[in-house]
């Protein structure tokens, strides 16, 4: 990769489901994307962002064209090669937090890096607090997940995510349950990341206004990218 500015680049991406039958579902999909860059893909229900958002995380492997990652070539990589990517250098922020409820905030920031096994576990719980408290979220460390609100509990996610200092966050509707106090609270922290710690974001999202603010909208249509 000549541009060492670029952290993801898609080129000529094209993928197929076969259920109910063979039909394409992106087509020639191309576009870099810098770091520290807020990127927001926009597109009606079945226009293929999420398809897309969920090949660009390495969790999709079948797909035509290539994706580079961070100087790294994942078309055809091993699947253990694209687990040990997705573990260390991506962070997933989803709609629904899928946070552990019968566990401290603490404890499910702490489940990345802990699988990760890079540091000590006091190394971890120390990040942990910290992210927490970057994250406004310091006073609710140690209570069970299952006791805070939606946008309490959408942050523990975000801090989750940033464990592992991954190279880029990807959001599925990262607001998509939240209200619009809470929306706008996700919003400032995604923001704050990309230009204070120049962290890239890549997300999926309905909201119009959350798209309007990031840095560049990819919109899609029919599996294509429009503008």
């Amino acid at each position: 990769m000549s541009n060492s500015n670029i952290i993801l680049s898609a080129k000529g991406i094209g993928k197929y489901f076969y259920e109910p039958e063979k039909f394409k579902v992106l087509t020639d999909i191309s576009f870099d994307i810098n770091r520290g860059e807020f990127v927001t893909m926009v597109g009606k229900s079945g226009s293929g962002k999420s398809t897309l958002l969920y090949l660009l995380s390495t969790m999709d492997t079948d797909y035509e064209g290539t994706l580079e990652f961070d100087g790294e070539n994942l078309t055809k990589q091993k699947k253990e090669r694209l687990a040990e990517i997705r573990n260390e250098k991506i962070g997933f922020v989803f709609q629904f937090h899928y946070l552990l409820p019968e566990f401290s905030s603490m404890k499910n920031v702490m489940i990345p890096a802990l699988k990760l096994g890079k540091y000590s576990r006091e190394e971890i719980e120390d990040k942990a607090y910290k992210t927490l408290g970057m994250l406004g979220l310091q006073d609710q460390a140690l209570k069970n997940t299952s006791k805070l609100s939606g946008g309490q509990q959408q942050r523990v996610a975000i801090a989750r995510a940033l464990i592992n200092d991954p190279k880029i966050i990807m959001g599925d509707e990262p607001t998509g349950n939240l209200d619009s106090k809470n929306t706008s609270i996700v919003f400032d922290i995604f923001k704050q990341l990309t230009s204070e710690f120049n962290q890239t974001v890549v997300a999926v999202t309905h909201d119009n206004d959350f798209a309007k603010a990031s840095d560049r909208i990819i919109e899609m249509a029919d599996g294509r990218i429009i503008t």
